[in-house]
């Protein structure tokens, strides 16, 4: 059917090789970055199928493009948009099928209808096309729409096209499905085809580098006199909570755990997993010095913080539904307590929901100045060359501000058309043009309307501008429709007619190419991987007017430091970046909010005090676009892999000569050599002398890490040992520890086992000992040599959980331990002796370390 027919440039390789595998299947879940070019494999894999085509898009701006894109195929006849498919390639919307009858939802008899049977007219007619058409090939672009609305009208469709080929194109990779998304891909269309990462797009040229930046900001005065007023509220709850009463009924749920009718104990990882969010609020109480540490718990990064609204929510929830009954009169005053601080006692326990301290922080006024800096600065920098877009989640809002906002909140705060008026009347960006394009509606500054009338005029397509605000905003109006007007704005931006545009998600969100953005300002609110992925591609794409483009992605984060659930909107800064992988400063390419700033934790944002000084960081690390190129290493070889590693903190000690491993250490007098009134034979007294001249320097964090390289290694866990460690400081005090060369779920296991020796022993099978050696005098040195050296100072190190379900194993650490540590033996803490060891050690660490896990590309 298209053998005349070819795409209009030879596929990239990667494009190849995925049409290859897409080929060989009946249907196919394709996974590729924004920008990878998913519209021409869709295209390519249905035009070797040489069967006809019906393609499915979420909107009439995604529907265009692939119009566009067959047009160059150079067929004889164009694609239509007609439900009846009368030609060979049909591009239509979801919503053509997807819309339906609400009088049909229920049958005579009662019961709920197919979604198939509920399908309005116009759908009931397509299916009835495709169900005619024969052998037919279904391209579902942005499938990850069927996980989240269509997927079971897409189950009933299918059921009825025996004949039909399905390829499914998304840019959401499968890690980051739900178990139950994951099931449905799997059942409609086996497992994904997956291409290239977007890091591994950046690393071979075929997506811009980019930079993830962030400007802090914390609310307006106004903002903040009512989130004060509101904190009083919450500090009242709380402390009115604070009784002996109380607090022995927390102790004995979280800290002794007793099973019912029993002294026996609840371990901790069993009541962590039952309790994730009492047993997270438990240990944040314990940091601030409010409960005793919980045996078997471990203090990590996440927990080295106050408790949060959340944790204080979960605790009380628990203790009203729990520890009260059910016409205690405590109950219901914190029943009547919560739905101020954003919550609800329910039968089941305490409901959270979206609360007008969370509305507050999103939709700051504080944001919106924080664009007009953002901007100024991008334009400072990249002069006529600047082409932005602020990407927001709405443009109006459409409900009226609940009365206790009134005074605290524009009524249109954290509106797309917010952000114009402002952009437009701020001296220093209105030069930029800023334009507003939704999908309702086009509107800019009168100067700019008026340019943007004419070059529209210039396409033979009229518009008549409309003043309609008093803050200047026109809006443009005639007979066209958003499929065009998006195109067209699209043209005027790439031109220069204006260098800054706004929109919504919902439209310039996934599939809008527009290859000449090098600056983005996420100001949405959305946290899904899709979402995130969706918005960050838009600035991706290759400039071909710019072979050396790097892209700026910027959110803008508010913060409040006078409320509990202040943090709400870094929370969601931090789920944005959690899994997106970018370039950090030092080159490293990290999933995280650590590749921002390597001084920012996902669990706490930074002191309002250093918000200046970041926000001037980000500006500079804007500026300097070369030196973001260069942390790409655009060209260099990669594996496309993920590694788990371990960021430490570890005062006073240096991880090596050149921060690099393996680093063999010194050998640490073993105790047989330096035990008091053993004699040391010949052969090991240079041992000692060099054991006595590292005495004090403290441990060596590169030997620990190949010690459990080499255990892992030994009990065929891990494909490689101490040669693959590596360990280097990023250049903030931290340093990184990682195994290269392996699996991704070898490293991840590597990771939580070095985690393990170095924190805090928890409730763990074994110890080993670390004996730890003082400096010595002079005649302490002698004596040692003799043979009669004093007693060494011993610490004692977990053997981690995946070396210690059986007593080989953990004697198999122990030996890595001796080799590259210290020497001792396991010691089983179930027996008296393990068991006083554990609780001498009183859950404090062996290194004073601090630490945490992450992710990183290679």
């Amino acid at each position: 059917m298209f053998e005349r027919v070819g795409p209009p440039y030879e596929p990239r390789g990667y494009q190849e090789r995925v049409v290859r595998d897409v080929m060989g299947r009946d249907n196919a879940w394709v996974v590729l970055p924004p920008g990878a070019g998913k519209t021409l494999v869709g295209l390519e894999a249905a035009r070797r199928r040489g069967e006809p085509v019906a393609v499915f898009t979420p909107n009439t701006a995604i529907q265009g493009q692939w119009l566009r894109l067959w047009e160059r195929y150079g067929a004889a006849e164009a694609a239509t948009t007609d439900r009846g498919l009368p030609t060979p390639v049909t591009v239509l919307t979801y919503q053509s099928l997807a819309t339906f009858d609400p009088d049909a939802e229920v049958a005579a008899d009662g019961r709920e209808r197919s979604l198939m049977r509920r399908l309005r007219p116009g759908g009931r007619e397509l299916v009835a096309a495709l169900r005619g058409a024969g052998p037919v090939t279904l391209l579902l672009d942005e499938c990850h729409h069927l996980l989240e609305t269509w997927g079971a009208l897409l189950d009933e469709l299918l059921a009825g096209l025996p004949e039909a080929t399905v390829i499914g194109l998304t840019a959401t990779p499968p890690s980051r499905m739900t178990e139950a998304q994951a099931e449905l891909v799997g059942r409609l269309f086996g497992a994904p085809v997956v291409g290239p990462s977007v890091p591994a797009m950046v690393r071979t040229g075929h997506l811009a580098p980019f930079a993830e930046l962030a400007w802090l900001v914390t609310p307006t005065a106004a903002e903040r006199d009512w989130l004060s007023g509101e904190a009083v509220r919450f500090a009242e709850l709380t402390t009115d909570l604070l009784t002996p009463e109380f607090l022995g009924w927390l102790d004995e749920r979280v800290v002794l755990r007793r099973h019912a009718g029993s002294d026996a104990t609840v371990p901790w990882p069993r009541f962590a997993r039952d309790h994730p969010a009492l047993a997270l609020a438990a240990l944040r109480m314990h940091h601030a010095g409010l409960l005793a540490l919980p045996h078997g718990a471990r203090l990590r990064e996440e927990h080295r913080r106050p408790p949060t609204a959340d944790d204080w929510v979960a605790v009380i929830g628990d203790y009203a539904t729990r520890g009260l009954p059910d016409g205690a009169p405590r109950r219901a005053a914190i029943r009547a307590a919560l739905p101020s601080v954003g919550y609800q006692l329910t039968t089941r326990g305490v409901r959270g929901g979206r609360s007008p301290i969370d509305r507050v922080l999103a939709r700051s006024a504080a944001k919106t100045t924080a664009v007009r800096e953002i901007l100024a600065g991008e334009a400072d920098a990249l002069g006529e060359r600047l082409r932005a877009v602020v990407m927001c989640d709405y443009e109006r809002a459409a409900a009226t501000l609940p009365a206790r906002l009134e005074g605290v909140l524009d009524a249109q705060a954290g509106s797309a058309r917010l952000v114009l008026a402002e952009l437009a009347a701020d001296p220093r960006t209105r030069p930029l043009a800023p334009m507003l394009v939704t999908g309702r509606t086009v509107a800019a500054e009168a100067a700019t309307a008026r340019g943007f009338a004419a070059y529209c005029a210039r396409a033979g397509v009229r518009l008549d501008p409309v003043p309609c605000d008093a803050d200047g905003v026109v809006e443009l109006a005639g007979a066209w429709r958003s499929r065009t007007w998006v195109a067209l704005a699209t043209r005027f931006f790439a031109a220069g007619g204006c260098r800054v545009l706004i929109g919504t998600r919902a439209l310039l969100g996934e599939g809008w190419d527009a290859p000449g953005v090098n600056t983005l300002v996420d100001l949405t609110e959305a946290t899904t991987p899709t979402a995130v992925v969706q918005t960050r591609g838009r600035a991706l794409r290759l400039d071909p007017d710019w072979p050396g483009k790097v892209a700026n992605t910027w959110s803008v984060v508010c913060v409040s430091p006078d409320h509990p659930r202040g943090a709400a909107d870094w929370d969601r800064f931090v789920r944005k970046h959690d899994g997106y992988l970018a370039a950090t400063d030092d080159g490293t390419i990290a999933s995280g909010v650590a590749h921002v700033d390597p001084s920012l934790s996902p669990y706490a944002p930074p002191p309002v005090a250093d918000f200046d000084r970041l926000n001037t960081a980000m500006l500079h690390r804007a500026a300097d676009r070369a030196r973001v190129h260069d942390r790409w290493r655009v060209g260099a070889d990669f594996a496309d892999r993920l590694t788990h590693a371990v960021r430490v903190t570890l005062p006073g000690t240096a991880p090596g000569p050149d921060g690099r491993g393996p680093v063999t250490p010194e050998a640490v007098p073993a105790p047989r050599g330096m035990r008091r009134g053993g004699g040391v034979p010949w052969w090991a007294r240079a041992r000692v002398v060099r054991g006595l001249r590292t005495a004090g320097a403290g441990p060596d964090l590169a030997a620990i890490a190949a010690a459990v390289a080499e255990a892992l290694r030994g009990a065929r866990l891990l494909d490689r040992g101490p040669e693959a460690v590596t360990v280097e400081p990023d250049g903030t005090g931290q340093v990184r520890v990682e195994v290269a060369g392996v699996p991704t779920g070898q490293s991840r296991l590597f990771a939580a086992a070095l985690d393990e020796v170095l924190s805090a022993p928890a409730d763990p099978r074994y110890l080993v000992p670390r004996y730890v050696v003082a400096p010595p005098g002079p005649v302490a040195a002698l004596r040692a040599f003799a043979g009669v050296p004093a007693a060494n100072a011993v610490v004692h190190h977990a053997v981690p959980s995946a070396l210690a379900d059986k007593r080989a194993r953990a004697d198999l650490f122990a030996r890595a331990w001796n080799r590259w540590v210290s020497d001792g033996a396991a010691v089983y803490t179930r027996g008296p002796d393990g068991a006083a060891l554990l609780t001498a050690q009183a859950g404090g660490s062996p290194l004073d370390a601090t630490t945490a896990l992450r992710v990183t590309w290679h």
